[in-house]
């Protein structure tokens, strides 16, 4: 079910329906970069942003069911740059619906959880009968303390999966998604030992969950298992000692500190071309793409296709580049006025928000579980100098 590719052309109202479920969006096919890891900056906001957001009621649309998207607006740094693009990305897909029967009720959380709380008050007293956002771990919480009593979903944009939970879906790339595309496909060409070299990070101890669910999932084994801090030459030794009894290695980092990890290795005597190297979609990287060492790897992300062809849009009508996240933005609010035209009453239930066919968005597929976190139809991608080529397509719709 891969929607057409538009460019400058705005999709008709047959492009945006919904069948069984299925949002048929914008290309269905999708891209990657620093997927993770720059949503992972924004997972918290040590700098705080001003004492209080600046509420300008802000209302975009003149359709008659109301959605709340929280931002941090006037957030300092990257985070307020990449609410921006979010916000830019949102309107865009308001405009290239068709007859959106939706309002968006646009409130600046400034970054802080006290900020979130009351954009969120603020836009539920206004009708808001969904909220999207907002994009800090740390102000989920305040938000769903006010829409679960009200049995009002939330659908944020945070990558910590702990924030997720009852009426809080998260439409974000989460690393767990990664992991199990890249075990399960290197299982399937026989790839049935492995090996891991990840961060002691909160990002280390998610892919460190998942990786060992997915191995044992493949009734394969882990032979060694590392994580590094700022010392790597310890547990890369560990590591280059037990490759000779593992088929596939999996670092798991954001671009320069895989190429640092794999340097680790070479030194401590591991030869990488005799293994085959695994990752996550945080290798859509140039760091990555030019390591002599990590070419022929294979990590899973979003097929590029979707983000470039949106990109071309969003500069058309911007003039600048959208940051990586932007997509999730545009995605929520095109699935709020599809669910909008096509569902009645039930629009934003949860039976329908996780409908397990699930939709299709910029970056591919994706479905919500009931326990809040998603799942994403993924691409196998191969590092080549210059770039990456895939391996192994997006799945077209999510196995039963």
């Amino acid at each position: 079910m891969e929607g057409p590719h538009h460019r400058n052309s705005q999709p008709s109202s047959a492009t945006r329906r919904t069948a069984l479920g299925l949002l048929v969006g914008a290309p269905l096919l999708a891209a990657c970069s620093g997927i993770q890891q720059s949503l992972s900056q924004f997972s918290s906001n040590p700098e705080g942003g001003p004492a209080g957001p600046q509420q300008q009621p802000q209302a975009v649309g003149t359709g008659q069911v109301k959605i709340g998207l929280i931002l941090p607006l006037s957030a300092s740094g990257n985070a307020g740059l990449a609410a921006q693009s979010m916000r830019n990305a949102a309107e865009m897909a308001l405009a290239e619906f068709q007859n959106p029967n939706i309002q968006l009720l646009i409130k600046d959380d400034a970054g802080s959880p006290q900020g979130a709380s009351q954009g969120a008050q603020q836009a539920l007293s206004e009708g808001a009968e969904i909220i999207l956002g907002p994009l800090f771990a740390g102000s989920v919480p305040s938000v769903a303390q006010l829409t679960r009593p009200r049995g009002t979903s939330v659908i944020a944009f945070s990558t910590d999966s702990s924030v997720a939970g009852r009426g809080v879906y998260l439409l974000s790339f989460l690393p767990e998604s990664d992991i199990n595309r890249i075990v399960d496909y290197s299982s399937g060409i026989g790839k049935r030992s492995f090996a891991a070299m990840v961060p002691d990070n909160a990002y280390g101890n998610v892919v460190e969950a998942a990786f060992k669910q997915a191995v044992g999932r493949k009734n394969g084994r882990v032979v060694a298992f590392e994580k590094y801090g700022a010392d790597r030459a310890t547990p890369a030794r560990t590591v280059a000692q037990a490759l000779g009894q593992a088929d596939a290695l999996l670092i798991a980092d954001d671009g320069d500190s895989v190429v640092a990890t794999a340097d680790a290795l070479t030194a401590a005597g591991a030869n990488l071309r005799n293994i085959q190297l695994l990752g996550t979609g945080l290798w859509d990287n140039p760091r990555v793409f030019a390591s002599p060492v990590l070419q022929g790897g294979l990590y899973a992300a979003p097929d590029p296709s979707g983000f470039r062809s949106f990109a071309g849009r969003y500069r058309t009508k911007f003039g600048g580049e959208p940051v990586r996240t932007a997509t999730l933005a545009y995605d929520a609010v095109a699935l709020m006025a599809a669910l909008a035209r096509t569902q009645g009453a039930q629009r934003f239930a949860p039976e329908t928000l996780t409908n397990p066919s699930g939709f299709a968005g910029i970056d591919g597929l994706f479905r919500f579980r009931s326990d809040g976190t998603n799942e994403r139809g993924l691409a196998v991608m191969k590092v080549a100098s210059g770039g990456s080529t895939p391996v192994a397509g997006s799945p077209k719709s999510f196995g039963a």
